[in-house]
């Protein structure tokens, strides 16, 4: 049957079309099961030798492509072990972020794993910025080799009526919860610097008390049953026992407190090996405003009676300011008066 011009070319062309559709579809669905992304491909229409560039988005889902990291090893190859501290009385807040210029707002993330803890650091402070400062300047370092996820909050009190330590390691932690679902606590003196990154900063099942010796007491525990200077609980550890006393003002009494609370749950105090649990406590007088607390042993014997009532769930305060400083976060804090 004769055709004319017109119909013969488009029949000719047509014939072209249909392997042509079959062709992108079977490539289509060898892209989807392959699971990859189909860019650009050329298609020839037959004698011609002309081309269809045919363009198909379809791109994986963002979170296929997403590699995940592993879990940082149990302990890290970073760690060097026991190390030489001296105390310069030239370094200053510059020098200490210049060295650690991987910290944000305080805050650190190992880039190479997932750290296997989420760890908050809290700083009980008034009047030692010296001392916060030699902390930073080996402590930031220390648990960058353990390969931490950390954050450190200073816990300022402000005022001059008499410090309460316990008061303000209560008020970091409930607002370090607010900044962070952060896992473990630790709650760290200002003059206390380890001396050995073996001894790891992470939380076990049980509490833990890390200053096992130091240096002022010729590395040995103060006394049995101390759980003073640097302690780790856990989050549900520490609201078991409705966290620290409030009322201990002044030196003293407020870890042995503590301590007696961990004793009523029944849990058993943890530390690391003597030879690694050492600590280099930095030098300093009785400051004033935290004068040894006369009434400690009248209120450590009464623990038993008002622990429910007396720690986190009646901590009443007052946040000033709250600080992103490069090296921490500053919380400045009206924790009132003692009631005599």
């Amino acid at each position: 049957m004769a055709c004319s011009i017109f119909a013969c070319k488009s029949l000719r062309r047509g014939k072209y079309f249909v392997p042509l559709f079959l062709l992108l579809s079977v490539l289509a669905w060898l892209a989807a099961l392959s699971g990859e992304s189909v860019k650009t491909f050329q298609v020839h229409l037959g004698p011609t030798g002309k081309s269809l560039r045919v363009e198909l988005d379809s791109q994986l889902e963002t979170s296929s492509q997403t590699t995940t990291t592993e879990d940082c090893p149990a302990q890290s190859p970073l760690l060097v072990g026991p190390l030489q501290l001296t105390f310069d009385s030239s370094l200053t807040q510059e020098d200490v972020e210049k060295e650690n210029q991987v910290v944000v707002d305080g805050t650190y993330k190992p880039p190479d794993c997932t750290s296997r803890q989420n760890i908050a650091i809290l700083i009980p402070h008034r009047n030692r910025e010296k001392h916060l400062l030699f902390l930073l300047h080996y402590l930031h370092p220390f648990l960058q080799r353990q390969q931490l996820h950390y954050g450190i909050y200073v816990i300022h009190q402000a005022g001059d009526t008499k410090f309460n330590r316990a008061k303000l390691l209560n008020v970091g932690f409930l607002e370090a919860q607010k900044d962070y679902d952060w896992d473990c606590f630790f709650f760290h003196d200002v003059d206390l610097i380890p001396e050995n990154d073996h001894n790891l900063y992470m939380c076990e099942n049980n509490p833990k008390h890390l200053v096992v010796g130091r240096n002022v007491t010729g590395y040995k525990l103060r006394y049995k049953g101390y759980f003073g200077g640097v302690t780790a609980m856990n989050s549900r550890q520490f609201l078991q026992v409705n966290g620290f006393s409030n009322n201990y003002w002044g030196w003293g009494g407020e870890d042995d407190d503590l301590r007696i609370r961990t004793e009523i749950h029944n849990m058993t105090i943890v530390r690391p090996p003597a030879d690694v649990a050492r600590y280099t406590m930095v030098f300093h007088s009785r400051d004033s405003g935290n004068e040894v607390n006369k009434q400690r042993l009248v209120l450590v014997r009464s623990t038993k009676r008002l622990w429910k009532k007396d720690g986190l769930s009646s901590c009443k305060y007052q946040v000033l300011s709250l600080d992103r400083l490069p090296l921490y976060v500053n919380i400045t804090v009206d924790i009132g008066k003692p009631f005599n």
